[in-house]
């Protein structure tokens, strides 16, 4: 499990004056697991260590080999909109279940 910060919406409080939406912020699955890959390698790794990370998660969720659950609802398309606030939970499932090979003694 991957915990994940989500960032406020400033936009939308500044639009709407809500302060109902600064607790809520929707997000793409897409920007949420770019946010979910930077907390796994962490701030300090390089730019192209990020991108080629993001770039295989993004292409692993896309065909199908896991799907990721956000605080209980499962998503495989990296376009669709969740509404999150706070602190939210990240999983990976996988699709399939593996083989795995024998122990050897």
């Amino acid at each position: 499990m991957i915990r994940v910060k989500v960032p406020l919406d400033l936009h939308a409080v500044a639009q709407g004056g809500s302060s109902a939406f600064a607790l809520a912020t929707p997000l793409r699955i897409r920007d949420l697991l770019g946010f979910a890959v930077r907390e796994v390698i962490g701030m300090r790794a390089p730019r192209d260590k990020f991108s080629r990370s993001i770039h295989r998660t993004l292409a692993g969720l896309e065909a199908g080999d896991f799907t990721v659950d956000v605080n209980g609802r499962s998503f495989a398309d990296p376009d669709a909109v969740i509404v999150c606030d706070g602190v939210v939970d990240v999983r990976f499932f996988l699709s399939q279940r593996r083989r795995t090979a024998p122990r050897r003694a």
